[in-house]
Parts: C-alpha cells; sequence; structure tokens
C-alpha cells in the first residue's frame, strides 16, 4: 500500500524539476511520470545503497558469527554474549549517534560543491569521538551492578561481566570508525566501508575461533575470548577506514591533508546539535532491546537463548532497511545541497518503497521457515519452541520496522533529527515496552509477551514517521521546499 501511496505523491509527479504537477491531469498520464521518476531515481539510488546495506549486512554478521561460535558452550555463554554485546552498544550506541550529524552536514556540503566543508566537519567528527570515549568506557564498564539489581541470572552475570570489560577498550576504535564512515559515506564512497566490514568478518571469526577455544597457540577465554575478537575486529575498521580516506586524499589531491586540525566550534555545535537527538533515538532504540534482554534474562535460560537467536535473525533483516536509511539521508541530503528539494522528495519515497518490498519478503520467509533458521543456531528443542513463536510476532512487524528505519534517514538528510528521537520514546518506552512488561511478568506470558509488546511500539513508530514523511513531501508541493 505503502508503495502505491508513493506513486500517487504529486511530488513524483513532475518530470520538470520546476513545474509542480496540476491536479487535473489525469490519473494514467501522472502514473506514467510517476513511474518515470522512480526508475531515473533506482539506479543511483541502489548504486548506493546495496554497497551500504552489504555493509550493515556484515556489521550485523559480526554478532552473529559470535553467537554461532560461542553456542557450542551452552545457553549461559549465548545468553551472556548477547546481553553483554547488548549493554555495551546501548552505551556505545550514544556517541555513534552523535556522529550522525555528520550525514547531514557532509551530504549536504558535497551537494553544494563545499569539499573543505565536508573535510572540516570529519575532523569535528574526530574530537568528538575523542572527547565522547572516556565517559562512554567508564558508563559500560560500571554496568554490571545494575545487572544484578534488575535480577538477571548469576550464571549469565558470571560471564557477562568480563565480557562487557573487554569490549569497552573497542570503544575509541568504533567511534573513529563510526567518523570516518560517515564522511565516505556522505560523499558517496561506500565501497570502501563494505570491503572494511566484510573483511572485518573473517578477522572477528578467526579471533573468536582462536580466543573461545584457544586455537592458532591463544589461551581458550571462552565468552572473554569472544569479546577480544570483537575488540580487535573494531581496531581493524578504524585502521582500514582512516588507511583509505588518507590514501585517497592523497592520490586524487581532495584538500584533506591539508586542513588544519584544530577545533571550530560552530561546526562542532552544528554537528552536536544535529547528532543529540539522533543519538537520543539510536540509544533510546538499542536500549529498549537491551532493557528487553535483561529482563529476559530473569526468566530461564532457553528464553534467554531463544530471545538472542531471534534478536539476531531481526537485527539481520534490519540491516537492509538500515542501509536503505543510509542510502535516503545521503541522496536526501545531497538533493537538499544543491537546492532541489523535489528530488529530495523522490530520493525518499524510492527508498521507502524498495525498504517496504525488502521487508514483506523478509516477515513471508520467517513465518515459512522460522525451524530452519533456528536451526542454524540451536538444536536444543526447549529454544526452538520458544523461538518459532518470537519468529512469527517479528514477522508481524518487519513492514513497519522498515518504514520507521528508512523515515529516518530520510529526515536525517533533511536535517529533521528531533521528530524520529521523539516519536521513538514516546512509541518505545512509553507504549511497547510497558505493555511487554506487563505481558511477560503479571500476565505470565514470558518472553513471547515480551516481544508482542515490542512490536506495538514498532508498528506505532513506523506508523507515525510515514505520516510525518507525507506531510513533509506535501509542504513540498505547495510551498517548493520542506
Amino acid at each position: 500500500m505503502e508503495f502505491n501511496f508513493a506513486i500517487r505523491h504529486p511530488s513524483f509527479a513532475t518530470h520538470d524539476p520546476i513545474r509542480i504537477s496540476r491536479p487535473n491531469e489525469g490519473i494514467a498520464l501522472r502514473l506514467r511520470k510517476g513511474l518515470r521518476e522512480i526508475r531515473g531515481e533506482l539506479r543511483p539510488t541502489l548504486t548506493l545503497a546495496l554497497p551500504v546495506v552489504a555493509a550493515e549486512l556484515g556489521w550485523m554478521g559480526m554478532g552473529v558469527v559470535d553467537t554461532l561460535i560461542v553456542s557450542r558452550l551452552g545457553s549461559e555463554a549465548i545468553g551472556a554474549v548477547g546481553l553483554g554485546s547488548m549493554v555495551f552498544f546501548a552505551v556505545a550506541v550514544f556517541g555513534i549517534g552523535i556522529l550522525l550529524g555528520l550525514d547531514t552536514v557532509v551530504a549536504q556540503a558535497f551537494g553544494a560543491g563545499d569539499l573543505d566543508g565536508c573535510h572540516r566537519a570529519l575532523i569535528q567528527g574526530v574530537f568528538l569521538a575523542l572527547a565522547l570515549t572516556p565517559p562512554l568506557m567508564a558508563i559500560a564498564m560500571s554496568s554490571t551492578p545494575l545487572l544484578q539489581a534488575m535480577g538477571v541470572n548469576p550464571s549469565v552475570i558470571r560471564e557477562t561481566g568480563p565480557y562487557i570489560q573487554v569490549t569497552s577498550l573497542s570503544t575509541l576504535p568504533l567511534l573513529i570508525y563510526a567518523a570516518y564512515r560517515r564522511y565516505l559515506q556522505a560523499m558517496g564512497i561506500v565501497r570502501p566501508v563494505m570491503f572494511a566490514l566484510v573483511s572485518a568478518n573473517i578477522v572477528n571469526a578467526l579471533g573468536n575461533w582462536a580466543f573461545v577455544y584457544g586455537k592458532l597457540g591463544a589461551p581458550a577465554m571462552g565468552v572473554e575470548g569472544s569479546a577480544w575478537a570483537t575488540s580487535v575486529s573494531r581496531l581493524y575498521l578504524a585502521l582500514v577506514l582512516m588507511g583509505y580516506t588518507y590514501w585517497r586524499a592523497y592520490r586524487e589531491q581532495t584538500g584533506l591533508l591539508e586542513t588544519k586540525w584544530r577545533p571550530d566550534w560552530r561546526l562542532l555545535k552544528r554537528l552536536v546539535l544535529l547528532g543529540f537527538p539522533a543519538a537520543l533515538h539510536v540509544t533510546l532504540e538499542v536500549g529498549v532491546f537491551a532493557a528487553a534482554t535483561a529482563l529476559t534474562a530473569r526468566l530461564d535460560a532457553s528464553s534467554l537463548a531463544a530471545h538472542q537467536i531471534v534478536l539476531n535473525v531481526s537485527s539481520v533483516t534490519f540491516m537492509i532497511p538500515f542501509g536503505l536509511a543510509s542510502a535516503g539521508a545521503v541522496r536526501v541530503g545531497h538533493a537538499i545541497g544543491r537546492n532541489d528539494p523535489e528530488a529530495a522528495a523522490r530520493a525518499g519515497w524510492t527508498t521507502l518503497a524498495l525498504g517496504s518490498l525488502f521487508m514483506l519478503a523478509a516477515g513471508l520467509t520467517l513465518c515459512v521457515f522460522p525451524r530452519t533458521i533456528l536451526g542454524a543456531f540451536s538444536d536444543d528443542p526447549r529454544v526452538t519452541a520458544v523461538g518459532v513463536s518470537l519468529l512469527f510476532v517479528v514477522a508481524g512487524f518487519q513492514l513497519f520496522d522498515g518504514l520507521q528505519a528508512v523515515t529516518t534517514g530520510n529526515l536525517r538528510g533533511a536535517g529533521d533529527t528531533h521528530t524520529p528521537m521523539a516519536c521513538n520514546l514516546v512509541a518505545h518506552w512509553g507504549i511497547g515496552l510497558p505493555i511487554g512488561y506487563a505481558l511477560c511478568f503479571p500476565f505470565r506470558m514470558g518472553v513471547f509477551g515480551l516481544w508482542l509488546g515490542l512490536s506495538v511500539g514498532l508498528i506505532a513508530a513506523g506508523s507515525v514517521l510515514l505520516r510525518v514523511w507525507f506531510l513533509k513531501t506535501e509542504a513540498l508541493n505547495k510551498r517548493g521546499t520542506f
């Protein structure tokens, strides 16, 4: 439905970038024009989106590999890796979110032909990464008492604590990687990002095999070994993107090497004003699943293991619309930078159509092959029984999860990071998590009830944000600007 709605939108019905379509044009004519506009936008969008999607899948693949390799150690190990990585990322993602302001600043500067503005934004992003690292590390390292206070299973905490301590060491490389990634990606340079993440999976897999089970002369460290593998792979990510960025700057004489390393307080302020709402948004979204993981840890080990497996599966499908969101942010930002808001609207609706089609297909796949998917992670019949019911819930919210992800990227490209943050706060923390908690514990529905509540929040977020994007493009049709 959203795809047809997007085609009918007036922003698609103009072939001349200056003239808005007249209301009395025939429906067939407008439809043909809309299809031409979509075809024209599909190729550049997919050229940008496919490597970004591959990169996001590579990022997600690292977590899946961690879970698969430690699964031989038992349900407690699966739960500990899942809980530990979720807790750390719930903290670190705030810093990554602050750096999302680079999407808007760099994309719009690049669209306006201001390469120096792109370089200066990168440098300020690195300064932000350095400033954010100490407090974020301190928060992550002190999280174990909070998990104990929340009633997490003690056998899980014994493994989770060391995991979090080690992964916290990767905070600075992770944020440096994020800054260079946003810089390159916002200028449409995405293949190096894809290469870095795909190859980092090899580094991570080898590290897990060596450090978890004591191969290649390394000690067998179990769950903690998985944390060391993750930290090494994040350092690798940072070094690869930094190396490529400066090699490219030297080869093509882009001017980056001549840009001075000094604080630009006005630009820093702009990055923070754009990035802070985005940081709250992603922190709240990751945080709600971290809270759900901690609540599930109060249940039995099988429920926690099933929750973690299903969370990995849903995160993998989410990476496609998340990658499309990054492409949407870049395409929308470039169009606005060159003062072409109609092209921005077309780019946004195109990414929404692509994301919707994929997530509908993903939901159908989860409904048809739940046991096959779960069998790749665990052969425990108790874990499988719980996981099947959870996958049906996940299938139900796939479309709305994709809508809220892609729309958030489109709005970020247009410079609006406040609306997704407010929507996320209300939908996930004001609606989804309270309902999930009530269904899980007072109504004794267990982890299935918890996921039902989370799905309500995701459906609300997707519906509201789609409406917001529609209203913004309606404003474009009336005023010629966002």
